[in-house]
């Protein structure tokens, strides 16, 4: 797929888009690529720091809209958004590659931990504002139990034992309660729980 240059056309309908790329409209395809091709590689660039690496991504990620239009659900987010952390999500793959094959190598990458980074442009920011959003509407829809759990371990950075303390509960409880909010908060944001969440699991 090849580059539009630096303009983007206006955006297509998230939900009439959608089914068309469903059916197989591969003009579809070409209108979504046209509004969001630069911002894909924008926010891979941001992540990679390699045009070439991004746009790599930017193939994947447009490859894997067309091969599976059906992972995003236009009633839960833009399509802008869902893009733009699938694409994320693919050059952060791409980082820790690179970087299993540098220690592998014995590289020395300490010239790539120098090059500062680079702060996020008007749509990066704007993408990020939606993330959040996201998250934070998943979150309150969590039954309020759950909801304590969540904050206190990951946003007050405790333990799950040390939640099991403040909100008077077994340790099992916080912990069948955090286990269940991740899961829950994976199935609506349609990504895996991270790890980092359960600590002292």
């Amino acid at each position: 797929m090849e580059s539009t240059g630096g303009t983007s056309a206006p955006p297509p309908a998230d939900a009439e888009v959608h089914r068309r790329l469903v059916y197989g409209d591969e003009s579809a395809l070409a209108e979504v690529y046209a509004a969001y091709g630069g911002l894909v590689r924008r926010v891979a660039v941001r992540v990679t720091r390699s045009p070439a690496a991004a746009e790599d991504v930017a193939q994947e990620v447009f490859a894997h809209l067309w091969s599976r239009p059906y992972t995003f659900d236009a009633s839960r987010g833009s399509l802008r958004t869902w893009l733009s952390v699938l694409a994320h999500r693919r050059a952060v793959d791409w980082v820790r590659s690179e970087a299993r094959h540098r220690k592998d190598a014995g590289a020395d990458d300490s010239a790539l931990q120098a090059i500062p980074d680079a702060g996020p442009g008007p749509d990066e920011t704007v993408v990020d504002r939606e993330c959040s959003l996201l998250l934070h509407t998943a979150l309150a829809e969590l039954p309020q139990p759950q909801r304590e759990v969540v904050h206190l371990a990951y946003f007050a950075g405790r333990t799950y034992r040390q939640a099991a303390v403040e909100l008077g509960i077994p340790e099992g409880t916080a912990k069948t309660r955090l286990r269940s909010a991740l899961r829950s908060l994976a199935e609506t944001l349609a990504d895996p729980p991270d790890p980092a969440l359960e600590r002292g699991a």
